[in-house]
């Protein structure tokens, strides 16, 4: 591997790649569950090689390795997100710690733990994605309005 700071970030996965071991993939199956394909498409439909870099690096690669459990790593990856304000993100991987053994308690608790540090406002859009994640729904009631929620 070439361990010059200067090579671009592609060149340099592609070298990890190519001397590390890739994952199975049960990460990623289990946080994206029945969505994988739809969510790989819509990946892949913005750049090819994103989708490679999103699926082998940060799903095979990184959420696979030892040290943590994946509950953990999508409860972590959770209160990241939210700090980034990035709500579809969110809201996979909300369903994701579901599906790796989270209850709805933990899920809510590591939401609430991010008031102190990120915010009311960010926390509030938080809980929104994980009601319309639990409801089954993928719209806001038409009732509610931006920022009637604080």
């Amino acid at each position: 591997m070439n361990d010059d700071p200067n090579q671009d970030f592609p060149a340099q996965f592609a070298a990890t790649q190519a001397t590390a071991t890739q994952g199975t993939g049960w990460a990623r199956a289990t946080i994206f569950g029945e969505q994988e394909g739809r969510i790989l498409d819509r990946l892949a439909a913005l750049d090819p090689d994103l989708m490679a870099y999103i699926r082998d690096f940060a799903y095979d690669t990184v959420y696979e390795r030892p040290g943590l459990d994946l509950r953990t790593r999508e409860l972590l990856a959770c209160t990241l997100l939210v700090g980034l304000g990035s709500p579809p993100e969110l809201r996979t991987h909300l369903r994701g710690a579901l599906r790796a053994g989270a209850t709805e308690t933990e899920v809510r608790e590591t939401l609430l733990m991010c008031v102190p540090y990120l915010g009311f406002p960010r926390v509030v859009a938080a809980f929104e994605q994980l009601r319309l994640l639990l409801t089954g729904s993928s719209k806001t009631p038409p009732t509610e309005q931006a920022g009637d929620a604080e």
